[in-house]
């Protein structure tokens, strides 16, 4: 299943020196950016920095255990990295957890911002995307 998540460029400083030239109006649904749902990458990545801080350690120290390097941990704890499932019980096995147990914490944490979130704008996502599956319903299928 193919993941989905707006992009938007980043603007680079030379591109804000050059002359601007005028942009066609907004339609009026790109006038206010509604909260986007989070994905699962960053929601894990913040809960893994959670749990290294908690006991104090440093990303080397946690690194080492789980086997990986820690640039590559300092990537998924920043959600810029998809750790594949090994990966992950490597890191809650290096962290002094479980998988499950990691897996319902980001659930967790999945579900409260998910509450942040209007449910006027992914209510409006799912319609404009038929077959999509609303937010909670993945949960449901991963627990």
């Amino acid at each position: 299943m193919a993941e989905h998540a707006n992009v938007y460029p980043l603007r680079r400083e030379a591109q804000r020196q050059q002359p601007q030239q005028p942009q066609p109006e907004p339609r009026p649904q790109e006038r206010q950016r509604q909260p986007q749902e989070p994905l699962w990458r960053e929601v894990l990545g913040r809960r893994l920095r959670v749990l290294r801080q908690e006991q104090r350690e440093t990303l080397s120290e946690t690194a080492a255990r789980a086997g990986i390097s820690p640039q590559y941990l300092s990537e998924i704890e920043r959600g810029r990295k998809e750790p594949s499932s090994e990966m992950i019980a490597a890191l809650a096995g290096a962290l002094g957890t479980t998988l499950i147990d990691l897996t319902e914490h980001v659930a967790g944490d999945l579900r409260r911002q998910m509450s942040l979130v209007p449910r006027a704008s992914y209510a409006r996502a799912s319609r404009a995307r038929p077959g999509r599956t609303r937010p909670g319903g993945i949960l449901a299928l991963a627990a």
